[in-house]
């Protein structure tokens, strides 16, 4: 588990009053009683031409027998207050709490536990800021009790799985995909590919970023982005994969994102420019994980494989719709 200081100062605010930021904390779960999935995304953004900094967000919920709700919350005006990460009108963050309403949607969770936090990116990207942006999840095993109230419905959340991410850096990606896996017992699988938007990097292939905790023990080792130039990713929809060597193991990662269980987002980063994403918290994925050689090191142990139905929490996005 994260030390209280360690996840406070992940989840502290890292903008300083610069233009052009993107500053995002959001929070994904699935409920274990009826399989729904939730997500809660909020953001700051200081636009690139020097204008006033706003808070903005949304919420959706994926029921296992619906379509997915969705509603917005903001803009407001950026606030900071003590004991708050996030404030945005009704909508609150803690290190422990989220609350608030967007549109017919409200919530209030408390979370607890979380396990180390994550570093998909190095840890020095996150800290001296030196990529277009970073992510880092500073809860990727939490469980979250409390309501989430949609329509006439009401949902009673009780340990729930899930997970707290931020993202911090001058906007969003050229193009995308993210997937967060709780693959049980405390191991976790957290997959970002991204092309960036600088002219020199918007040419480049989609690198992947993994980071798969397995019996305590993070892979790959060392530098997740050098490790990156062994690996591949396809990204479209309604399926996508990364795959590839990592270390002593050979990681292959398909996703699938029915349509009829996802959220389509269109949004703008600081410098105006759109963005849409294809989000869903009932993705389904297959991780095949397997040993190059009998080496035994690092605590991969032999081969192993997760099928995640409906409980993997995924998404696609890039400038334009998919």
């Amino acid at each position: 588990m994260a030390e209280p200081t360690e996840l406070r100062d992940l989840m502290a605010s890292r903008w300083r009053g610069q233009p052009g930021r993107l500053e995002v904390w959001y929070t994904t779960l699935t409920d274990p009683a009826t399989g729904t999935g939730l997500w809660l995304h909020h953001e700051l953004v200081a636009p690139s031409d020097g204008g006033s900094a706003y808070a903005h967000g949304w919420a959706a919920v994926f029921p296992p027998d619906g379509e997915p709700v969705f509603d917005r919350f903001g803009p407001s005006t950026w606030r900071q207050a003590d004991g708050l990460v996030f404030a945005a009108g009704p909508v609150e963050v803690t290190t422990d709490r989220l609350a608030g309403t967007a549109g017919g949607v409200g919530w209030d969770l408390t979370a607890y536990g979380g396990g180390r936090p994550l570093f998909t990116f190095p840890r020095w990207a996150w800290d001296r800021e030196l990529l277009p942006a970073a992510h880092v999840v500073p809860a990727p095993t939490a469980s979250y009790t409390g309501t989430i109230r949609y329509g006439d419905s009401a949902l009673v959340l009780t340990d729930a799985p899930g997970g707290t991410a931020r993202i911090y850096g001058h906007g969003n990606a050229r193009r995308w995909a993210w997937l967060h896996a709780d693959l049980g017992g405390g191991d976790v699988l957290e997959v970002v590919a991204a092309v960036a938007t600088r002219p020199l990097m918007r040419r480049l292939r989609p690198l992947p970023v993994v980071r798969l905790r397995l019996d305590g023990v993070d892979h790959p080792g060392g530098d997740p982005l050098l490790a990156s130039l062994r690996l591949c990713a396809d990204i479209g929809l309604p399926t996508w994969r990364v795959f590839g060597r990592v270390g002593d193991h050979d990681l292959d990662v398909v996703v699938t994102q029915p349509p009829q269980r996802s959220v389509t987002v269109d949004y703008r980063n600081p410098d105006g420019t759109p963005a849409v994403c294809r989000n869903s918290e009932r993705a389904s994925a297959d991780v095949t994980w397997r040993p190059r050689a009998r080496t035994g090191r690092g605590g991969g142990g032999g081969q192993r494989h997760w099928r995640l139905d409906g409980t993997a929490h995924a998404e696609v996005g890039g400038g334009r719709e998919f």
